[in-house]
C-alpha cells in the first residue's frame, strides 16, 4: 500500500477512535445523568403491583410476588388508592400456580373484590387516631419553604416535656410511622410526626428533588423548633430508610441536635454510596456510570444537568467513614434481606461504635418490614429501648 494511502487510512482509523470514544464519554454522561435523576425525583406514580385473585371469607388469595410471599403484616390499597384492607399471615402457598393465600384482618375502606391492587408495606392507613386509637392534632410547622402539616400524639396526661420525632422515608408519607406510635406512647412520649419537602400536598424544594438529607433535616429541625417552643426538653428522632439520612445530617448540623437524648434508626440509608451502587449493580449499569452519577450530584459542573439546586455531595452522607463524629445513644435496626438498603454500613458503623449503637439484625424481612415480620420483638425493643 503507498505510503499516502497508508497515513489517509490511519487518519480515518484515529477519526473514527475519537469519535466512538466521544459518543461513548456522551453515552456515559446521559446515562449517569439519568439515574441520578431516578434516584433523586419523587415518584408520584403508584401502580398496582398484585392481583386479587380471590376472596374467601376472612381470606384472600393474591398473586405470588417478591413482596406477596414474605410473612407478616401488611396491606393492599384498592381502587387506586381509595380503598384499603389489612392483611396478615400467610395461610397458604401454592407454588406451582403462582398463589398465595393470606388472612383479612380489617377492610379499612372501599371493597374486596377480585382485581388490581397495590402491597402496601406500612399495614396502617389513615391517622393515628383512625389507625391504631391514638388521640391526634393536627398542627402546622412553620418550615423553610412555608406551611409543613404534622400529627402531635400527646402522651398520656398531655404533651408533657419528652417528644419523639417520626421521620418518614423517601416517596413514604406519615403513614410509615403510625406502627411506631403506641411503642412511643406506651413509653411516655408526644410523638410528632411532621411532612418535609417534596411530600404531597407539602410545598417542594427549588427543585423538586430529593438531596438525600441534605436539606430536608432543615425541615426537621423546624419541626424540633416546634416541639420546644410547645415544652420539649428531651427529643427522640425516629427514622426510616432515608428518614435516618435526614435524621443523621440534622443531628450533624442542627445547635438543636443538643436536646435529643437518643435515636431510633430502622433500615437507615447509612451511607447514600453504598446505596447507590447497589442500585447501579441491580440495574446493570457500568461501574463508571454509577461513579459518575455521584459526581455529577456532588459538582457544580453536574447541578445542571441533575436538575438540582444544590449540590448533593454523597460523601456527607457517609457515617461508615464518619462514626467517630457520632454522639448520640442509637438504636439501629435493619434486616439482613433489606433489597433497597444493603445492611452492611449498619453492621459496619455498629462495629466502629459499640459505646453507641444498640443493634439489632433481622432476618426474611425486606426493607423496613421489620416491624411487618414481627411486630412483638419491634414494639419490645422500641419500647425498652425509649424507655
Amino acid at each position: 500500500m503507498p505510503e499516502a494511502t497508508t497515513r489517509r487510512a490511519a487518519r480515518a482509523a484515529a477519526a473514527v477512535g475519537v469519535t466512538t470514544t466521544i459518543a461513548s464519554a456522551a453515552g456515559s454522561l446521559a446515562a449517569a445523568a439519568y439515574f441520578a435523576r431516578r434516584v433523586l425525583t419523587p415518584e408520584r406514580d403508584r401502580p398496582d403491583d398484585v392481583q386479587i385473585l380471590d376472596v374467601r371469607g376472612d381470606r384472600v388469595l393474591l398473586s405470588a410476588t417478591v413482596e406477596t410471599v414474605v410473612p407478616g403484616r401488611y396491606g393492599l390499597w384498592l381502587d387506586g388508592g381509595q380503598g384499603h384492607v389489612r392483611i396478615g399471615d400467610l395461610t397458604d402457598t401454592d407454588v406451582a400456580e403462582g398463589t398465595v393465600e393470606r388472612e383479612v384482618i380489617a377492610v379499612d375502606a372501599g371493597e374486596l373484590v377480585p382485581g388490581g391492587a397495590r402491597f402496601d408495606g406500612h399495614h396502617f392507613t389513615g391517622t393515628p387516631d383512625t389507625a391504631v386509637g391514638l388521640r391526634t392534632e393536627h398542627v402546622d410547622i412553620d418550615g423553610e419553604l412555608g406551611r409543613m402539616p404534622a400529627w402531635v400524639v400527646p402522651a398520656n396526661g398531655g404533651r408533657g416535656s419528652r417528644w419523639a420525632v417520626l421521620v418518614h422515608g423517601r416517596g413514604s408519607r406519615r403513614q410509615e410511622t403510625l406502627r411506631a406510635l403506641p411503642a412511643l406512647h406506651e413509653a411516655g412520649w408526644t410523638s410528632l410526626v411532621p411532612t418535609y419537602r417534596n411530600d404531597e400536598g407539602v410545598p417542594a424544594g427549588p427543585d423538586g428533588r430529593y438531596n438525600l438529607g441534605l436539606s430536608e433535616w432543615r425541615d426537621i429541625e423546624a419541626a424540633v423548633e416546634y416541639a420546644v417552643s410547645s415544652g420539649a426538653a428531651e427529643i427522640l428522632v425516629v427514622g426510616w430508610s432515608m428518614g435516618g439520612a435526614i435524621a443523621l445530617q440534622f443531628l450533624d448540623r442542627s445547635p438543636l441536635a443538643d436536646i435529643v437524648s437518643k435515636v431510633i434508626l430502622d433500615g437507615p440509608v447509612i451511607d447514600w454510596g453504598d446505596v447507590l451502587d447497589h442500585h447501579a449493580r441491580m440495574h446493570r449499569l457500568p461501574k463508571v456510570v454509577g461513579s459518575l452519577s455521584r459526581s455529577m450530584m456532588g459538582r457544580r459542573w453536574g447541578k445542571r444537568f441533575v436538575g438540582v439546586h444544590e449540590s448533593v455531595d454523597v460523601a456527607q452522607t457517609d457515617w461508615v467513614r464518619r462514626s467517630d463524629e457520632l454522639r448520640h445513644p442509637m438504636l439501629l435496626i435493619h434486616s439482613a434481606d433489606d433489597e433497597f438498603v444493603p445492611v452492611g454500613p449498619s453492621r459496619q458503623l455498629a462495629q466502629h461504635r459499640p459505646d453507641l449503637v444498640t443493634y439489632e439484625e433481622w432476618r426474611v424481612a425486606r426493607h423496613c418490614k421489620e416491624w411487618n415480620t414481627d411486630p412483638d420483638r419491634w414494639t419490645r425493643l422500641v419500647t425498652d429501648f425509649a424507655r
